[in-house]
């Protein structure tokens, strides 16, 4: 996500900030990923003598990563765009990225698996656009193909 970022240029401290604490606890039983990473980072960052408002700041973007709703301003919107990327990638890549996804839910049956996996692809598949910011609008079209082919395999 950092080079994501840096490479369009428009990587600011607020967003490496929240890119490093995003995933910092990451489960994939939990719900509540998003929320715990958020408030772990925002103690960090706090004893780390960061002020109230890139606190604020950095937490809004942390969560907007939850993807349940749209983004909210510029920065949300590159944060959710930059951690997207790799629906946009090669087919070479999205399939390592796939087949990744896999193995972190192979605790879940794979009469479960598969539709809730094909659920959330043809999440992003039903969006008007899946990168709503102009620097990563160029991802568009391969990942909707990655996107596509991945429902289609399951």
């Amino acid at each position: 996500m950092l080079d994501a970022l840096d490479s369009r240029g428009v990587l600011a401290p607020a967003l490496a900030l929240a890119v490093w604490g995003h995933d910092l606890i990451y489960d994939a039983r939990a719900v509540d990923n998003e929320e715990r990473s958020a408030s772990a980072f925002d103690h960090w960052l706090a004893a780390q003598g960061g002020s109230a408002e890139l606190r604020q700041e950095v937490r809004a973007l942390i969560l907007a990563t939850k993807h349940s709703a749209p983004p909210v301003g510029r920065a949300e919107a590159l944060l959710v765009d930059a951690d997207l990327a790799i629906l946009g990638a090669s087919a070479a890549e999205f399939a390592a990225y796939d087949a990744a996804i896999q193995q972190e839910y192979a605790h879940v049956p794979a009469l479960l698996y598969r539709p809730g996996r094909k659920k959330v692809l043809r999440g992003f598949l039903n969006r008007e656009r899946i990168y709503t910011t102009p620097e990563f609008a160029g991802l568009e079209a391969q990942a909707r193909a990655n996107l596509a082919g991945a429902v289609a395999q399951l």
